[in-house]
């Protein structure tokens, strides 16, 4: 008896010239200004909600107008999921890059038009459902818009740098935050709120919607993920092999990956559950403290401790910029010792200081800036390394699948829903019950990163598994 074994020749695809630093940094900086530019647009409406809550709803019950911004406010998370699972199947046809082009001009027409929306007085309740369907939008784009940058600059960092890289979304997040909070300073300064109650609070939205032509000319010539186009190649090359029928699959997915160098990965939906659930629960103990520190406490400050505004925004612009020093530092440390142990320092030392940082906020605005400021300093450990961390634990071909679905689904419902819980608690005398809140997410973090997730520094992306 004779056996024949039929072996598929393939010849190698020339390698593409290596991509030069500089095209490398200017996606980058590209990258890095659109987040800021989008982070502005998200983070300035929860700094003038309590101006926006005059503005666009009935003014009968101001506590009743201002939980109904923040309904508002947690209701445009709702659509960051789908527009992460959405952009995330985008991006791994068309591209990374398309996604960053397309969700940025979709956030900058969200913001454009709040600040042009009438008032409550002139069209009635038309008001608050054009400010509905614009945060809708900007959650619709922000959740592709976030998945796009998480996943595409890991992709495209040198491996020594891959945290460092990545901070530039923690940086960007911080930076867009403190403009945002910098605007809610300056105009209350020079205003007074007479007129922040009628234009003054729109200025920094119509800011946000008209700069974001300068980020689309920016974005136009970013280099495309090589990771992202090794694994199209990859794929491809095993889709043609599966047509020879003398192959099986594995002998297909060996063939290729000898050709392409890249290695093919095949998850059972298990493994894929499993990983999302907990990409899901780091998230939770990450989103949740991040945006009640960044986004609301000069609001909670101002709503619940009787703080001046000028004051609160003044100290929260100071700890933002306290969290702005620190990221790319955390970068660097996270490139030289690992993700997992200043990850692990953030979960179990906020845990911690939850109870007693909330407690020594009063009406004095150096409280908020000394609590603010220790808050998001902590919260630096995982601006610096979380891009890094999430996409050395996922294949590329499972990435955007899992980053586009389980980030922004907790995101929705930590961080959306965290200012309305944190009134509403505070308002019926129950706020311990948010500080046990925080602690559990933070702590559940700790979980997943101490004793399921292994340090990965340095990895090639192209050899998760």
């Amino acid at each position: 008896m004779t056996t024949s074994t039929t072996t598929a020749v393939i010849t190698p695809t020339p390698s593409p010239s290596p991509v030069s630093e500089f095209t490398r940094r200017r996606s980058l900086l590209a990258t890095g200004v659109g987040n800021v530019l989008e982070w502005f647009d998200w983070a300035v409406y929860g700094v003038f909600s309590t101006y926006i809550a005059m503005a666009l709803f009935n003014q009968d019950n101001p506590v009743s107008a201002l939980l109904s911004t923040l309904a508002v406010f947690a209701v445009g998370f709702v659509m960051r999921p789908l527009g992460g699972f959405v952009f995330g199947r985008i991006a791994d046809r068309k591209g990374r890059k398309w996604v960053l082009l397309v969700t940025m001009l979709m956030m900058a027409s969200g913001s454009l038009l709040i600040g042009i929306i009438p008032s409550y007085e002139t069209i009635g309740g038309f008001a608050s459902l054009l400010l509905l369907l614009a945060r809708l939008l900007q959650g619709f784009a922000h959740g592709g818009e976030a998945t796009a940058s998480n996943v595409y600059l890991p992709e495209i960092a040198p491996r020594n740098r891959r945290a460092l890289y990545g901070s530039t979304i923690g940086f960007a997040m911080g930076l867009g935050t403190m403009i945002a909070i910098l605007f809610g300073s300056v105009l209350t300064n020079i205003f007074d709120s007479a007129f922040m109650s009628d234009w003054g609070w729109r200025i920094p939205f119509i800011f946000g919607g008209l700069l974001a032509v300068v980020v689309l000319w920016l974005r136009r010539n970013m280099m495309e993920s090589e990771v992202h186009e090794a694994h199209v190649e990859t794929a491809q090359t095993v889709k043609a092999l599966e047509k020879n029928p003398s192959l099986t699959q594995a002998d297909a997915e060996a063939t290729a990956e000898a050709s392409t160098g890249v290695v093919v990965v095949e998850w059972s939906r298990r493994k894929v559950f499993v990983k999302s659930v907990e990409v899901f629960f780091y998230m939770a103990g990450t989103t949740l403290p991040y945006y009640i520190w960044s986004s609301f406490a000069a609001t909670y400050a101002i709503t619940q401790k009787d703080m001046d505004p000028a004051g609160a925004f003044t100290a929260s612009l100071g700890a933002m910029a306290v969290n702005l020093a620190l990221v790319p530092i955390m970068g660097l440390i996270a490139d030289k010792i690992g993700r997992r142990i200043p990850v692990l320092v953030y979960a179990l030392a906020t845990a911690a200081l939850t109870v007693p940082v909330f407690t020594m906020i009063d009406d004095n605005p150096w409280t908020l800036f000394i609590a603010q400021s220790l808050m998001m300093g902590l919260s630096a450990c995982i601006g610096g390394t979380q891009p890094a961390m999430l996409a050395e634990q996922i294949p590329t071909r499972y990435r955007t699948l899992i980053m586009g679905t389980a980030m922004p689904l907790a995101v929705a419902l930590f961080g959306g829903t965290a200012p309305y819980i944190n009134t509403w608690l505070a308002s019926i005398d129950m706020f311990w019950l948010f500080d046990a809140y925080i602690i559990a997410m933070t702590l559940g973090t700790a979980i997943v990163v101490g004793f399921r997730w292994k340090e990965t520094k340095g990895i090639r992306l192209t050899d998760v598994r």
